[in-house]
């Protein structure tokens, strides 16, 4: 069978299973099997793959067929422009928590006590790709001498296998940061200028009607918030100001409709300058505040 071929028999076979983006992901796969580009299969439709090249490409489009993901079938996404590692042990990273990472990199760059020899946090790192991008790019403004010191890059997470996962996407990225297992703070020792966390915020209930890719693959840990999606807000903040310096910053990515309730929170527990930001969309993405200073 030619490329043309295959991929229209790719496409037929996902889109009869109802898989999203049938055409798209089809054209993904028979791309992976063949380690080319888009361009190569619009200039040589006609192009023979091997019949073991042909054989896998229908394998995986098997896979996909059984709404596995397709991250995972191919095992990276690209996440702020670098390639990481993913499997079923790890969220697969979303464009929208690029906004996160953003949001706290354009955060540091704006205040002047926070630009050098920094101390961050990234709980519930899972795949890495928060805190790992975070001092890629903190490195590469320090290469650039817009910073003087990348600081010190922490992430941890309750998942020894996401954690795995993690340290392999740092070794990959050439990223120099350290790794530590613990259910929340329960292990963490010492104090940071910046604790960010996508922690699990979806309601249980709610799990369970996402769509399957979500529901049947990716791991549950990393999804359900408990009853209401707020349980792992409440305890972080509540707990972070234990392991923030004076005046630190917590940053959170959210639920759209999340982000009053956990305004509140941060107002409850003592934190001040609490902010909003949206993504894209134009949907509550992420909320920051700062640890209030001691008074004496």
């Amino acid at each position: 069978m030619t490329v043309q071929e295959l991929w229209k028999e790719g496409n037929c076979i996902l889109s009869e299973e109802g898989i999203a983006e049938a055409m798209l992901d089809s054209r993904y796969l028979l791309e992976w099997v063949l380690q080319c580009n888009h361009s190569f299969l619009l200039l040589n439709p006609q192009f023979e793959p091997t019949e073991e090249q042909q054989k896998k490409y229908f394998a995986v489009i098997e896979q996909r067929n059984l709404h596995i993901p397709l991250q995972y079938i191919i095992g990276e996404q690209e996440f702020m422009g670098y390639s990481f590692l993913v499997n079923e042990n790890v969220l697969i990273p979303r464009q929208d928590t690029e906004i996160l990472v953003e949001t706290v990199l354009e955060h540091l760059s704006k205040n002047e006590n926070m630009q050098n020899c920094l101390e961050i946090l990234d709980l519930c790192c899972g795949s890495g790709c928060i805190g790992i991008s975070i001092w890629k790019q903190r490195k590469e403004s320090a290469s650039k001498q817009l910073i003087k010191n990348v600081g010190s890059v922490t992430l941890s997470d309750i998942s020894p296998k996401a954690l795995i996962v993690a340290k392999e996407n740092a070794k990959r990225l050439e990223a120099d940061v350290k790794f530590e297992e613990s259910n929340l703070f329960e292990t963490l020792e010492g104090r940071y200028d910046v604790i960010v966390s996508n922690p699990p915020y979806i309601p249980s209930a709610v799990v369970d009607t996402l769509m399957p890719e979500v529901r049947d693959y990716e791991p549950r840990l990393a999804l359900d918030g408990t009853e209401d999606g707020l349980h792992f807000y409440r305890s972080i903040i509540k707990q972070a100001k234990d392991y923030l310096k004076e005046e630190g910053y917590v940053f959170f990515e959210i639920g759209f409709d999340q982000a009053e309730d956990i305004r509140k929170i941060f107002v409850e527990e003592g934190y001040e300058s609490v902010v909003v930001k949206q993504d894209l969309a134009g949907l509550d993405r992420v909320v920051y505040a700062r640890r209030r200073a001691t008074t004496i």
